[in-house]
């Protein structure tokens, strides 16, 4: 690590075109989510029934990330690994908007967009830990807690123009009953987006053949020595329960403020853009703390914020919504916080020589509860709704109960990561 020159045209490169291919990344995200997804799941037949069950199918699909594992002994060199699978994921996203197009029956082209849909995240997911090893080793230990809010500041930032300016050229189709051609261009605008994305991956540097050779692990050794580490064990423990808090809430809100709350969509999004710029405002700030102090202490703030934001949501009812806009802030910063350190905390209890494996399993396992906790949080408010929005005989919201739970495992994490974490030496690497 001492005789490696961060500052070398190489490593500068690698890290400029890691930073513009995420922010590609993330317009594709932008793409196959929220409203545009349901245009074109709507304009296919699917029920909205089908959408969840589609929906649940694609939260099940990080468990592929496991298959990282005997990839990474693969004799292929991990640039090529990346650039095959990362375009075939870009390649199934960008075909689901062709779908309408092809001359066979509405059902097949249903089946289509799912086997798309689901293609195309198991391709994305199996190389995310891969990628972010490789991508990340280029920058310096004591810059990735700043380096990653740069990355996620652009992208957000880029990514609400980008989606105000393809929304408003879609609504334009739409309003004058064709939006066949508005996913004509949506298809056309992730094959330009598609294109920059693959001329990014080739701009970063191959990884060195020594570091390709350090992952010629055993199976047995590399558990061995994941598990031996308690700083490791603790992280994992941390992320089943952060993932089970943030999911058996946060998927439900998007009801609870239209229906519940009677806010409109538009009254929706204007507070999600002003909070996503508070999220802008402070992913430095947190970087350059979780680069100071350590990137357990960078998640223990946010997850302080993240605590307040869900006492803010169980005192949310239709005569205080505006504490909904608390909630919203409140949470995206925290998130600025959570998403810088969720994969670089690795670097602190785990040998680099096995990051890619320990972050898959941490993924794999933590996401695992992250959708038990959202298949328990959907019984509790079907329970709730069924009893005239009460439980135990007290009036409320589902999802103001729910807010609760969450709070009760947030306050778990918090624990686990300040008594436990934080406590373990720190690596740097």
């Amino acid at each position: 690590m001492n005789n490696i020159d961060y500052n070398s045209p190489e490593y500068k490169r690698s890290r400029k075109a890691y930073m513009a291919q995420c922010t590609f990344e993330y317009f594709i995200c932008l793409l196959v989510a929220d409203a545009f997804l349901a245009k074109l799941l709507e304009h296919l037949g699917l029920s909205d029934s089908a959408i969840g069950i589609v929906s649940s199918f694609i939260s099940l699909v990080f468990i592929i990330q496991l298959a990282a594992i005997p990839l990474v002994k693969a004799k292929i060199s991990t640039k090529k690994l990346v650039l095959t699978l990362d375009t075939l994921s870009q390649v199934f996203f960008m075909f689901m908007y062709v779908i309408p197009f092809l001359p066979i029956a509405a059902s097949g082209k249903k089946v289509l967009v799912v086997l798309s849909i689901l293609l195309a995240y198991v391709f994305k997911y199996i190389i995310v830990s891969i990628y972010f090893k490789w991508a990340n080793s280029y920058v310096e230990p004591h810059k990735r807690g700043v380096y990653s809010a740069v990355k996620e500041m652009i992208s957000l930032v880029l990514g609400i123009v980008f989606t105000m300016v393809i929304g408003y050229v879609f609504d334009r189709y739409e309003s004058i009953g064709n939006i066949n051609g508005g996913f004509i261009f949506i298809a056309f605008s992730m094959l330009v987006i598609n294109i920059c994305n693959f001329i990014c991956l080739l701009m970063i540097k191959k990884e060195d053949k020594t570091a390709k050779e350090e992952e010629n692990t055993s199976f047995k050794e590399v558990m061995k020595n994941i598990f031996a580490g308690k700083g490791f064990r603790n992280v994992l423990i941390f992320m089943m329960l952060f993932k089970f808090s943030t999911y058996f809430t946060i998927g439900f809100l998007g009801i609870f403020k239209t229906k519940d709350l009677l806010l409109s969509t538009f009254v929706v999004q204007v507070i999600n853009m002003v909070a996503n710029l508070f999220r802008v405002a402070v992913s430095i700030p947190f970087g350059k703390f979780s680069d100071k102090y350590s990137f357990a202490k960078g998640f223990e703030l946010a997850l302080f914020i993240g605590l307040g934001a869900y006492l803010c949501l169980m005192f949310t009812t239709p005569s205080t919504w505006v504490l909904i806009i608390a909630f919203t802030v409140l949470h995206n910063i925290s998130i600025a916080g959570t998403n810088q350190n969720s994969f670089n905390i690795m670097y602190s209890y785990v040998d680099s020589k096995y990051i890619t494996q320990a972050m898959a399993i941490s993924n794999c396992i933590g996401g695992t509860f992250g959708f038990i906790g959202s298949l328990i949080g959907g019984r509790i408010l079907s329970y709730v709704q069924a009893n005239g929005n009460s439980i135990f005989g007290i009036p409320m919201y589902g999802q103001q109960f729910m807010a609760f739970v969450s709070a009760i495992f947030m306050i778990a994490s918090l624990a686990v990561i300040h008594f436990g974490i934080s406590k373990e030496k720190v690596k740097v690497q």
